[in-house]
């Protein structure tokens, strides 16, 4: 009898296989695989224009207020990759979103949204991994923004001052992802697939809370799949058609 895949093992044998999976032998018995890496896609123009006080992980709380934000409480978590597998240390991961209102932390956003702004929501939030190469954040499951039929999180990444990796999440299943402009973007199933988060209730939860987990490799792809959505550039025409997307 052969168990089913759980989302996480199904993910890394899609990377796997993705990224052609070539094995060759360095040394006797030595074997190597490379993952298919995370694809980029834009920034859109709502990375915050002023960088809140507060850019810790835990975005629900704003400084010392005892008053989360309003929302689905989603622990994200994951691991930051090289494509051999090798956990980046020291690599520092932004998200941001915007709030369960439908309102960015930019000033083009809030400002003219400000009676329906949220404040007891961060916005943003910071991480810098360690050995492991983990990162985790306390949000609120993303919300559909006018423009934008798919609920989405940001997500940068960056190393020793260069930036590695820009790109989103979106939620597995959710029907606006087939009328989203950036996320059909990503051409290939197979790499939508590196983008789409599951969100599971928590079962020691007692008020609600949801996890989602997803690993995000940074690298290079073998040539016969590489191209400019997988070397961390948004292409031309992409940029183009989302220039207006958040």
């Amino acid at each position: 009898m052969h168990l089913p895949l759980l989302p996480t093992d199904r993910r890394y044998f899609l990377r796997t296989m993705a990224a052609g999976a070539a094995a060759w032998w360095t040394v006797p018995g030595a074997f190597a695989e490379e993952l298919a890496g995370t694809p980029a896609l834009t920034e859109g123009p709502f990375y915050p224009d002023n960088l809140p006080l507060d850019q810790d992980n835990d975005l629900i709380i704003v400084g010392d207020s005892t008053t989360p934000s309003v929302g689905e409480i989603t622990h994200l978590t994951g691991r930051i990759l090289s494509p051999s597998g090798e956990p980046l240390n020291n690599a520092d991961i932004e998200i941001w979103q915007c709030d369960a209102n439908a309102v960015y932390l930019h000033s083009a956003d809030s400002t003219r949204k400000a009676d329906q702004r949220d404040r007891n929501f961060q916005g943003y939030g910071r991480f810098t991994t360690g050995s492991t190469g983990e990162y985790r954040f306390r949000t609120i499951k993303p919300v559909p923004y006018p423009g934008r039929p798919a609920p989405h999180i940001h997500f940068k990444i960056s190393q020793n001052g260069h930036e590695l990796l820009t790109s989103q999440f979106f939620i597995n299943g959710f029907e606006g992802n087939k009328d989203d402009g950036v996320f059909l973007g990503i051409a290939d199933p197979i790499d939508r697939e590196f983008v789409l988060l599951d969100f599971v209730p928590m079962p020691d939860s007692r008020i609600g809370e949801l996890s989602a987990s997803m690993d995000i490799v940074i690298g290079s792809t073998p040539p016969e799949r590489e191209g400019p959505q997988r070397t961390g550039r948004t292409p031309t025409r992409s940029r183009r058609r989302s220039r207006r997307a958040e």
